[in-house]
């Protein structure tokens, strides 16, 4: 018999506020919120006449109001319910109990204000009182709730009511969905608490419905992985990154990738929720940007949650490390697919155009993607993957999720200008004085005033070198490392005695390594170790690092590990020993106290850095090893050194055959070296140079019919089962990372006047010697062109600079983004080269071809340019202020944009140049025009700056009326 719901609402509302009176503990601090309490006034539930201020100050709770009200209208009537009568009684206070749930986390929800009863709610509720519920409506509104008639109504009545409160028509679609989801949930837990006859009655409805639903996939995903993220532990501490965090500040970056230094700072997360707020910028990508250690991660981790308890389920966070993907498809929308792997993805291919879901996707580490190998894309490709994806969801409804990317900076070499336009990008800046004195009093709640007040004072020291408190401690890692370290003890200010900034972070680095060596090494194996094996573990860490950085930067299979150390006794005994008394994982799971965990979702015995700078640190501490070997004389006569040249040319590919060298790693090892005793640069430069020519002459690849590049790549494929390089590729990173360490020497040798004449590095040969060959380096790039276009850019670019390139050919050649700063490139031909984003601040072009040359955009300040030849080149946009380009020849130039403030053109030739163009002025201000050459086609129209230039021609004067 079907039943009105009008008749079970006036029946219960005379009654309801005793069912919303708390019985126990749980309910009574489950207080109903202002906003449930104006939506049940609304129905009629409570009294129109009442306000929800006034019935809240009585401490009513909706916590299981359904069960109750089931057992108050069964108690009334003294009669067994049927089944539309339970369904009438349970299904709108379920709604009401969800609606109350949801409201006390949503802060949309939360800051409500009262919204008066309107003419269209109310016929809205008359029309849901008049509905008739006959056992059909009943058992469907069991089964399936969100798809029920029942939930249309209310979520109709629901949806009037959020966006007549403000909320607009997405948003408030979004919450009525999540509330009618939860409704099942709040009904069938109502139904299973009531009696058996109750139970009996509905049991063969509900069975199972809402335990595989994807809402309660994506609920328990956030229970799981978000809401846990900030309740974890700092490394081997005892404290977690909730207690810690300090959110730090940003400013934004414009499309060339500088920072915006005239714009206020601003706290990241004040960015980002701006950003998630603001409707116009529904097309962008939050673009997150930081050096190594400034706190991306934490943030991600951080404000994820932040989303889940707040904004959930309006924005539902979705935090995915880039280094956990393994296959990149060739939709963005499929690789997402994968990386989540729950099954609210999984199950269904329409996950992401569910009006009921919106997510944001933080996507951490863009530095950190598997790049270039295998099936895997460049950055560039994915970025552009991500800029369709988030354009799709501005223009599809169905679709509005947003996009948040982290990453270090120098990732983007050789990309810079030709990244997505509509990045919203920022900054991570380092930590201000306020925000390390809020730093200090989180660690202080921990560690006490006492500990706390010593540390600060240790800063502030006037022994203390400046790039400690200056530098090294507004880098939140390196703070909690300095901190620590100082709380143990282990932390003096003799130990940055003339130490560079790099120099110094390696000195932390190195002082954290012992230091946990020291305070870990007796949990390891429940015993002191000797000096001699203490060696032994500092040794298998290295080889960690080295092992984590050849397999992709993310993680490294124990048996790579072991088996890079089969020749280490002490080491292996270490490991033997730890497996003796701890079984076969004793290894990876002790190595979790030295800055290593297991890897995510690994089964093969996998280990990964908890933060990438240790595992690129200790890398670079392994290659030092070798490195300094290399170059130890040798113990027999006839020996010039220790290690053979056959030797030498073999651990070369064996540590410099997986991949290029990052920047990081790069400056860690030229500062570990700098800073030992036996470092022979001379020696190390004269037989890398050897191994540079003789590989640039193809001998290593081209010997048969073993040869070294083979020999890595079979170890390399039987080491990582999922990482397969060819011998092209191995070949090509061993010769580019030698041409990277070469550079790197020269340009230290520069800055030694003892080494100036010994050290000087021509990647194409000395001119008027036999090793020279003009066209040397622009054959390597067309060689690494066999891994990608880019892959000369991303693995030497950012060491051009400094490099003499004079007489080189390189004619057609891509250096787009490259760093050519102080590099001679006099006499050079870079004719059709493309140099776009190229920084050339202080380079030496004198007299170079340059010739139809692309330098749009390109940072050329105070470069010498004397001579060159830039006809027809493309300098639009350019940055030449303070350049020297006397006599240079510009006919025919693109200069529209170009600052030319200060530079020196005398009797350069502008015949037949654009000096500006519809979107822009070029500035000259103060530039010398000292006998410039120029035709009645040169473009000088809204040029700025011309009336404070030097030696202005009087005829160009009168031709352009200036008095």
């Amino acid at each position: 018999m079907a039943t009105q719901l009008k008749k079970i609402w006036q029946f219960l509302n005379t009654d309801l506020k005793e069912l919303c009176r708390p019985t126990g503990a749980v309910e009574a601090s489950a207080e109903v919120s202002k906003t449930a309490l104006e939506f049940a006034i609304a129905l009629g539930f409570l009294g129109s006449s009442l306000s929800p201020a006034s019935i809240a100050v009585a401490g009513l709770s909706f916590a299981g109001i359904a069960a109750k009200g089931i057992r108050f209208y069964r108690d009334k009537n003294n009669k067994e319910l049927t089944l539309e009568e339970c369904v009438s009684v349970a299904v709108p206070l379920a709604y009401l109990e969800s609606f109350d749930e949801l409201a006390k986390t949503n802060d949309l929800l939360r800051k409500l204000g009262a919204t008066p009863i309107s003419d269209i709610i109310k016929q809205q509720i008359e029309q849901l009182g008049e509905l008739q519920i006959d056992e059909y409506l009943a058992r469907k509104a069991l089964s399936y709730f969100t798809e029920s008639e029942l939930a249309q109504a209310f979520n109709q009545l629901l949806l009037t009511q959020l966006q007549q409160a403000g909320i607009n028509q997405q948003e408030a679609s979004i919450l009525t969905g999540w509330v009618a989801w939860g409704t099942q949930r709040h009904l069938i837990k109502a139904l299973q608490d009531s009696e058996d006859s109750v139970r009996q009655l509905t049991k063969a409805y509900i069975s199972g419905n809402s335990s595989s639903s994807k809402y309660s996939s994506i609920t328990t995903y956030l229970e799981n992985q978000i809401a846990t993220k900030p309740l974890e532990k700092v490394f081997a501490e005892n404290f977690t990154f909730q207690e810690i965090y300090v959110p730090l500040k940003v400013k934004p970056v414009n499309a060339n990738g500088e920072i915006d230094e005239k714009a206020d700072s601003g706290e990241i997360e004040t960015w980002a929720k701006t950003i998630l707020a603001d409707e116009q910028k529904l097309d962008k990508v939050m673009f997150i940007q930081g050096s190594p250690g400034r706190g991306k991660s934490v943030f991600c981790r951080m404000f994820a949650d932040w989303v889940r308890q707040h904004l959930h389920p309006v924005w539902t966070p979705i935090l995915i490390r880039l280094r956990d993907i393994r296959t990149f498809e060739k939709s963005f929308e499929k690789t997402l697919q994968a990386a989540v792997g729950w099954d609210f993805s999984t199950s269904d291919d329409g996950w992401l155009t569910d009006r009921n879901t919106r997510f944001l996707f933080l996507l951490d580490g863009f530095d950190e993607l598997l790049l270039e190998r295998g099936n895997s894309q460049g950055l560039k490709d994915f970025l552009w993957q991500v800029d369709d994806f988030q354009s799709s969801c501005k223009r599809n409804p169905e679709r509005g999720h947003r996009v948040l990317i982290t990453g270090r900076p120098l990732a983007l070499q050789g990309i810079e200008g030709r990244m997505p336009p509509n990045l919203e990008r920022v900054e991570l800046l380092p930590m201000d004085d306020q925000l390390q004195q809020r730093w200090f009093i989180k660690w202080s709640q921990i560690f006490g005033t006492d500990k706390t007040s010593a540390f600060q004072q240790f800063l502030q020291d006037k022994s203390c070198p400046e790039k400690v408190p200056n530098e090294l401690a507004k880098e939140p890692l390196l703070l909690y490392l300095l901190a620590a370290m100082h709380r143990d003890g282990k932390l003096t200010v003799e130990m940055f005695a003339g130490a560079s900034s790099a120099a110094a972070k390696i000195k932390v680095y190195e002082q954290s390594l012992e230091w946990v060596l020291t305070k870990q090494r007796e949990e390891w194996l429940n015993r002191e170790l000797t000096g001699q094996e203490t060696e032994g573990l500092r040794r298998v860490l290295s080889e960690a690092g080295l092992c984590v950085v050849q397999s992709g930067g993310e993680c490294a299979a124990m048996q790579m590990i072991e088996s890079r150390l089969k020749g280490d006794d002490t080491a292996i005994g270490l490991i033997q020993k730890a497996r003796e008394q701890h079984g076969n994982d004793a290894l990876k799971n002790a190595l979790a106290a030295f800055y290593l965990q297991p890897a995510a979702g690994d089964k093969e015995g996998s280990v990964e850095f908890c933060h990438k700078s240790f595992g690129e640190f200790l890398c670079a501490e392994r290659l030092k090893e070798s490195l300094i070997d290399w170059t130890q004389p040798g113990t027999k006569r006839y020996q010039e050194f220790n290690v053979s040249t056959e030797r030498m040319d073999w651990e070369i590919y064996d540590l410099l055959g997986y991949g290029g060298l990052t920047p990081e790693i790069v400056d860690y090892l030229m500062a570990l070296l700098t800073a030992s005793d036996e470092f022979r640069p001379e020696q190390l430069f004269k037989r890398l140079e050897n191994f540079y020519f003789r590989w640039c002459d193809g001998e290593f690849i081209d010997t048969f019919p073993e040869n070294l590049p083979q020999k890595k790549m079979l170890a390399l494929r039987e080491q990582l089962k999922t990482l397969s390089l060819g011998l092209r590729q191995v070949d090509i990173y061993a010769g580019l990372n030698v041409m990277i360490l070469l550079l790197e020497l020269n340009r230290y040798a520069q800055s030694k006047e003892d080494l100036k004449d010994k050290i000087a590095f021509y990647p194409c040969g000395e001119k008027d010697t036999d090793s020279f060959d003009a066209v040397r380096l622009l054959k390597i790039i067309g060689y690494s062109h066999c891994i990608s276009v880019t892959a000369f850019l991303k693995m030497v670019g950012s060491s051009l600079s400094g490099a003499d390139l004079s007489g080189a050919d390189l004619s057609g050649a891509d250096l787009s983004g490259a760093d050519l700063s102080r590099a001679n490139l006099s006499r050079a031909y870079l004719s059709r080269a493309y140099l776009s984003g190229a920084y050339l601040s202080g380079a030496y072009l004198s007299g170079a071809n340059l010739s139809g040359a692309n330098l749009s955009r390109a940072y050329l300040s105070g470069a010498y340019l004397s001579g060159a030849d830039l006809s027809r080149a493309n300098l639009s946009g350019a940055d030449l202020s303070g350049a020297n380009l006397s006599r240079a020849d510009l006919s025919g130039a693109d200069l529209s944009r170009a600052n030319l403030s200060g530079a020196n053109l005398s009797r350069a030739n502008l015949s037949s140049s654009s000096l500006t163009d519809i979107f822009g002025n070029t500035q000259i201000y103060k530039t010398n025009l000292q006998n410039i050459a120029w035709n009645e086609y040169t473009n000088w129209e809204n040029v700025q700056g011309l009336e404070t230039s030097e030696n202005v021609p009087q005829a160009l004067k009168q031709q352009l009326g200036i008095n």
